[in-house]
């Protein structure tokens, strides 16, 4: 049964003001958006007017929220401290924000047991209007003959300086009936350029030249580009260079912060 004591303009609000300050962004959407776009082995299952509520880091999550973050708390287990990060962030907003709601929090790292995201990022992406998601079908006369080309997601402020963090879904909360479902930007809209994107994200991905495919109101820093490209065992060695060591004596082995949606 939906909850009728809250609604969707406040929620995106108190989420806004919650985790906007620590560089990330927030977009409604409704469940039934996304499904409606995929097969119904990939649905989520909640009602289609359900509220669900995706969420960005923008470049200045770095300063804002990791690297504090990585001073006041360190690293914890096994697991990648950007993603520690993100989930202590969001986890606290919904605690602090809505202690009596019922939220789904799914992070783009997770997976379920058949080893499957548990949401597809770059989808929920595209129908929230949040970013453009190019894919091998978006180009005309495609010259790549059989070779799958994965898509990636434009952002129409950041380009490709951004990442898709998470997704909540407010279970017991429907979406305002007159929530109209964005378009996304066309942000990279000639045959030529989408090439260069999916070609760049594809084959040389490595020197992050897809990120610029438009120009970007903000990148990522000096400073956040070193520690992405620094590989994952040696991150901890190189924050402690700068000053931030973890709580830990010893370094825990880092799996890599690879993302469902392709960026970091």
């Amino acid at each position: 049964m939906a909850d009728s004591t809250v609604n969707m303009g406040s929620i995106t609000g108190l989420l806004e003001d919650c985790l906007s300050k620590f560089g990330f962004e927030v977009h409604p959407l409704k469940v039934g958006w996304y499904n409606s776009v995929l097969q119904e082995s990939l649905h989520l299952n909640f009602p289609d007017s359900c509220l669900a509520v995706l969420v960005l880091s923008t470049p200045t999550m770095f300063e804002k929220a990791f690297l504090p973050f990585i001073e006041q708390k360190g690293c914890q287990g096994l697991s990648d401290p950007i993603d520690q990060c993100v989930k202590d962030c969001i986890s606290s907003a919904v605690t602090q924000c809505f202690p009596d709601l019922d939220v789904d929090t799914m992070y783009d790292y997770e997976l379920l047991p058949s080893r499957k995201p548990k949401f597809l990022a770059q989808t929920a992406a595209h129908v929230s209007g949040a970013a453009y998601y190019y894919q091998q079908s978006n180009v005309p006369d495609q010259p790549w003959g059989a070779k799958k080309m994965f898509g990636v997601c434009v952002h129409p402020k950041y380009g490709g300086w951004f990442a898709i963090r998470a997704l909540l879904v407010f279970t017991g909360v429907e979406a305002d009936s007159d929530l109209a479902q964005p378009t996304p930007t066309d942000c990279v809209p000639s045959r030529e350029a989408r090439i260069q994107l999916l070609e760049g994200f594809n084959l040389h991905w490595q020197d992050w030249s897809y990120r610029n495919i438009i120009p970007a109101v903000q990148t990522y820093s000096q400073k956040q580009q070193e520690y992405f490209t620094t590989k994952p065992k040696q991150r901890f060695d190189l924050l402690r260079s700068w000053g931030l060591a973890p709580k830990k004596n010893e370094p825990p082995p880092y799996v890599s912060d690879s993302t469902t949606n392709g960026h970091y």
